[in-house]
């Protein structure tokens, strides 16, 4: 696994000493973490992805270069089965394992000499590896942007976490693209007036993105089958992670942020989708509701557990309540617009408009989740 993980809170506690979350297993592996600057951390990790293809291609270059001279038979069996299995997780552990064997005390003379000792000398780049990019919504939805959308864009195998606290944390909880409407932050000291950005479904809209909203204190069966998705999905993928956040003021404290986070989909103000391209290339929906339908009545509870909301009935009470039922009201728009996506039991077509769903219903004042 190649982490790039951007400047932020995961950052730090993803490389603080002397402890890590990570770690290696008993053969000595585990993953190359690598933290880059706040604004260029897709592109950071795209380049990890990049010169590891480089260097595994140029691997397969030479093999089939072996395999078509007088070289020992191992080699060749080895080399082809390393060829055919080099995208496959699984499969080119097994199969680098035997080429490390058959290539050991393989010694051509002439050109090929340098061949095989590329091979010998760049073993680490035999086995398929996991790229991953980490990251919060701050460089995800905000600064980071254009690089994110240029990198979800490429159909590379690449995995994207947003670890979403709707601010930027780590710099003083300035409000950012995926700041929602009501909550007060820097710069939004009177309540954000602008929608938070629905990333997820900007980037369903590509078709070939896989992509899932979790929360891992709401359903953690969903939060790892999506982890586990992503991984298996053959093209890029992004995972938006409800990320309570120490700005959030949440009562209680930052110790119930399991609960909170079960609480915040439960109200429907956060909810728990998958995006699924190969779905729609077997006939099916590729959009998967896995929320439960929410207790709306709850929305303006949860907004009142937290002293990003709470503060705006003290300070600017004029505004709170407009802004509460505004927010509200786009919690529930959106629940509506996943709702119907995911009602498309299946698909007559390989094309998916997820954001043309709500065109035909009813205005928003008529509607209700029944």
């Amino acid at each position: 696994m190649m982490v790039a993980n951007a400047t932020g809170c995961s950052s730090i506690w993803g490389a603080s000493s002397p402890s890590t979350p990570y770690c290696k297993n008993e053969e000595g592996k585990g993953p190359a973490w690598a933290n880059s600057l706040f604004e260029d951390n897709a592109e950071y990790g795209f380049g990890m992805l990049l010169a590891s293809e480089k260097m595994s291609d140029t691997i397969e270059s030479y093999l089939k270069e072996i395999i078509a001279v007088d070289a020992p038979e191992a080699v060749k069996n080895a080399g082809q089965a390393w060829i055919n299995s080099r995208k496959d997780a699984d499969a080119s552990k097994i199969a680098s394992a035997q080429l490390v064997a058959a290539i050991k005390s393989y010694a051509p003379e002439g050109p090929l000499a340098q061949r095989v000792k590329f091979i010998k000398a760049n073993e680490a780049f035999m086995i398929k590896k996991s790229f991953w990019v980490f990251g919060g919504d701050g460089w995800a939805y905000d600064i980071g942007y254009g690089g994110l959308d240029h990198v979800l864009a490429s159909r590379k195998n690449i995995n994207v976490l947003v670890m979403d606290t709707e601010i930027y944390s780590n710099t003083g909880g300035q409000a950012s693209k995926s700041t929602p409407t009501a909550a007060v932050a820097q710069f939004a000291a009177a309540g954000e007036r602008t929608k938070k950005k629905d990333l997820g479904m900007m980037a369903t809209t590509y078709g070939y993105v896989y992509v899932a909203q979790v929360a891992m204190g709401a359903d953690k069966k969903q939060f790892i089958k999506a982890v586990q998705e992503a991984e298996a999905y053959d093209g890029p993928s992004l995972i938006i992670a409800y990320a309570p956040c120490i700005n959030h003021g949440i009562k209680g404290g930052m110790s119930r942020t399991q609960s909170h986070e079960a609480f915040a989909v439960e109200s429907g103000y956060w909810h728990l989708y998958r995006f699924n391209p190969n779905l729609k290339e077997e006939g099916e929906n590729p959009f998967i509701l896995d929320s439960d339908e929410p207790d709306i009545d709850k929305f303006s509870q949860f907004l009142d557990s937290e002293v990003r909301y709470t503060s705006l009935k003290l300070t600017f009470p004029e505004v709170s309540e407009t802004l509460y039922a505004r927010a509200k009201e786009e919690a529930l728009e959106r629940y509506m617009g996943y709702k119907c996506l995911a009602e498309n039991k299946k698909i007559n077509s390989k094309k998916f408009y997820s954001l043309r769903c709500l065109q035909s219903q009813e205005p928003l004042g008529a509607m209700s989740l029944t």
